[in-house]
């Protein structure tokens, strides 16, 4: 009895060192499969479109579009954090960046902007998205597209790569990303950006996808396969062949 005790023991001891062993040998493989991740280290802000005062656009059942950007911001940050970057996000809540003594709604839109600029530059952003949806007259029109500052390559490049698995994975557009000068935010922030309009809210099937969860969080999927094949690919493929 006493002989059969002692091997019991010694069997436990033996389970207790494998497991002492095998327990730092996978957490630093856990840590290894994080830190190794391409957006390891890198600084992102995310800008949710809108806040506070400015509802931005609006469907015809009242649906604010800076109820959506902001969700599915968050919902982009948890993806971005979980391969082991760091995300900042331009707002948290329901708020813009302007003072309390602004002024005017149009006052207030200019502070606000002006300091979601200085936002992305005091962070040292390696890169930055803002997000946002449309509405126009028409019901008509529907899909997602990516813009950027022409001048400026590197966004160009995050752009197309968003825009491309936006395409491909949603199916909802067959635009392509396009050039724009007269942005503020991606005229006056030298890191590389990209200004992603997420949909119509004008559109009544697309705006009850855009009020989802599930829409919402594939969209904010996309956008982050788009930002990995930016970050290990660097340069959009050529439409030319070349």
């Amino acid at each position: 009895m006493i002989r059969r005790m002692k091997t019991f023991i010694w069997l436990g001891g033996i389970v207790l060192l494998v497991c002492l062993v095998a327990y730092p040998i996978q957490e630093a493989k856990d840590a290894w499969t994080v830190w190794s991740s391409p957006l390891a280290g890198k600084v992102i802000v995310l800008d949710p479109g809108h806040g506070g005062p400015d509802g931005g656009a609006e469907g015809s059942d009242g649906t604010q579009e800076k109820e959506i950007t902001l969700q599915m911001s968050r919902y982009l940050q948890d993806y971005l954090q979980e391969a082991g970057a760091l995300v900042y996000l331009t707002r948290y809540e329901d708020t813009d960046l302007s003072s309390d003594d602004a002024g005017s709604l149009s006052r207030r839109k200019s502070e606000d902007i002006r300091n979601r600029v200085q936002y992305v530059k005091e962070k040292e952003a390696d890169f930055y998205l803002s997000i946002h949806l449309n509405a126009i007259p028409s019901g008509k029109w529907r899909g997602a597209q990516s813009f950027y500052n022409p001048n400026v390559e590197e966004s160009e490049n995050l752009a197309k790569f968003i825009q491309s698995e936006i395409r491909t994975n949603l199916e909802n557009t067959t635009r392509e990303a396009l050039g724009l000068n007269n942005i503020y935010l991606l005229k006056h922030v030298e890191a590389p950006g990209a200004l992603i309009e997420a949909g119509f809210l004008s559109n009544d099937q697309e705006r009850e996808l855009l009020k989802s969860d599930d829409y919402q969080r594939k969209m904010a999927a996309s956008i982050y396969q788009g930002i990995l094949r930016f970050v290990t690919e660097r340069e959009y493929p050529s439409t030319d062949g070349s």
